[in-house]
């Protein structure tokens, strides 16, 4: 049995060493991390808890590969904890397919924070995940109706894309979840969930047009091209 050190969440008690019970392998990401789930036991409050560890070097690959309960030394060491499974991982909703990893990480957080009842927190997350996804599809020079002002908000910044044709005219009505100016519930502290809710509808619509759809479509032309290559 292999041992876990972290900081209980059941009992407070802080670098505690857990026993490592068991595994579960969810994904392998980069082609050599692996990521598990841990179920452990607090050895001060004898206590379960299930962690989500990630592997910190490609070179311990081997070593992992008969599974962390076998291993002859801290988890620790090739291991790094991610967090735990808890009541923020009811029903969390994912973003789109291939949406960027930094955008990706501010969508999660505002699923977990909209699953546990945080709508005010989970209205700025998605609206930043907006921001950033937005931000990026500004012409660099000067353009008519382009203020730094216009830039900068997010409120004036979406009018902009849907008046020039950046963004399609489809998502504009969805696009009313973001009020001008950023004067909204997110601002204030009077989100709901519906409110909440909004913003995810229109965050997750608007990263499938940006990333999903036309990643999709380049998939798709890569593998006619290949067919075609190997009849030629």
């Amino acid at each position: 049995m292999s041992e876990l050190v972290a900081n209980c969440p059941r009992c407070g008690a802080k670098e505690m060493t857990f026993d490592l019970m068991g595994q579960l392998s969810l994904v392998v990401k980069y082609q050599w991390q692996h990521w598990f789930e841990a179920f452990c036991i607090c050895r001060s409050c004898d206590r379960s808890t299930t962690f989500g560890l990630s592997q910190k070097e490609s070179a311990d690959e081997e070593e992992i590969k008969n599974g962390l309960v076998k291993l002859k030394r801290a988890v620790n060491q090739l291991m790094r904890i991610e967090g735990y499974v808890s009541l923020k991982d009811t029903a969390l909703r994912k973003s789109p397919d291939y949406t960027p990893e930094n955008i990706d990480a501010v969508f999660r957080e505002g699923a977990a924070c909209l699953s546990i009842g945080c709508f005010n927190a989970a209205g700025t997350m998605f609206r930043l995940c907006i921001d950033l996804a937005t931000r990026a599809m500004l012409p660099e020079g000067e353009a008519e109706g382009l203020s730094s002002k216009v830039r900068r908000d997010l409120g004036l910044r979406l009018p902009w894309l849907f008046d020039n044709g950046i963004l399609p005219e489809v998502l504009r009505e969805l696009s009313s979840c973001v009020k001008d100016d950023g004067n909204d519930g997110a601002h204030e502290g009077t989100l709901r969930n519906e409110d909440a809710e909004d913003l995810l509808d229109f965050t997750y619509t608007l990263l499938e047009r940006i990333y999903t759809e036309p990643k999709r479509i380049q998939l798709a032309k890569e593998r006619r091209l290949a067919r075609r290559q190997s009849k030629s």
